[in-house]
């Protein structure tokens, strides 16, 4: 049995996921807080300092096509 693949956004829907990513700021701590979920210190701290803005936009057309965030860097 094939093991179903977690999403982004703590296993939340598709729709609130979508919803929670265009709303900026919320997007904005949840992709950290999952950064953080993933044992990623470095990239989770980077989404809380820096390029929010850049991300937001990106992770928003992530979300909408994939339902997953961008991992821009795996430390």
């Amino acid at each position: 049995m094939a093991k179903k693949a977690s999403k982004d956004y703590f296993g939340l829907g598709r729709l609130v996921s979508i919803i929670l990513a265009i709303i900026p700021v919320t997007a904005w701590l949840l992709g950290a807080f999952t950064r953080f979920k993933e044992g990623k210190l470095v990239a989770g701290i980077i989404r809380l300092i820096g390029l929010g803005f850049v991300l937001w936009v990106v992770d928003l057309v992530l979300m909408i096509m994939n339902n997953r965030i961008l991992r821009l860097l795996n430390v």
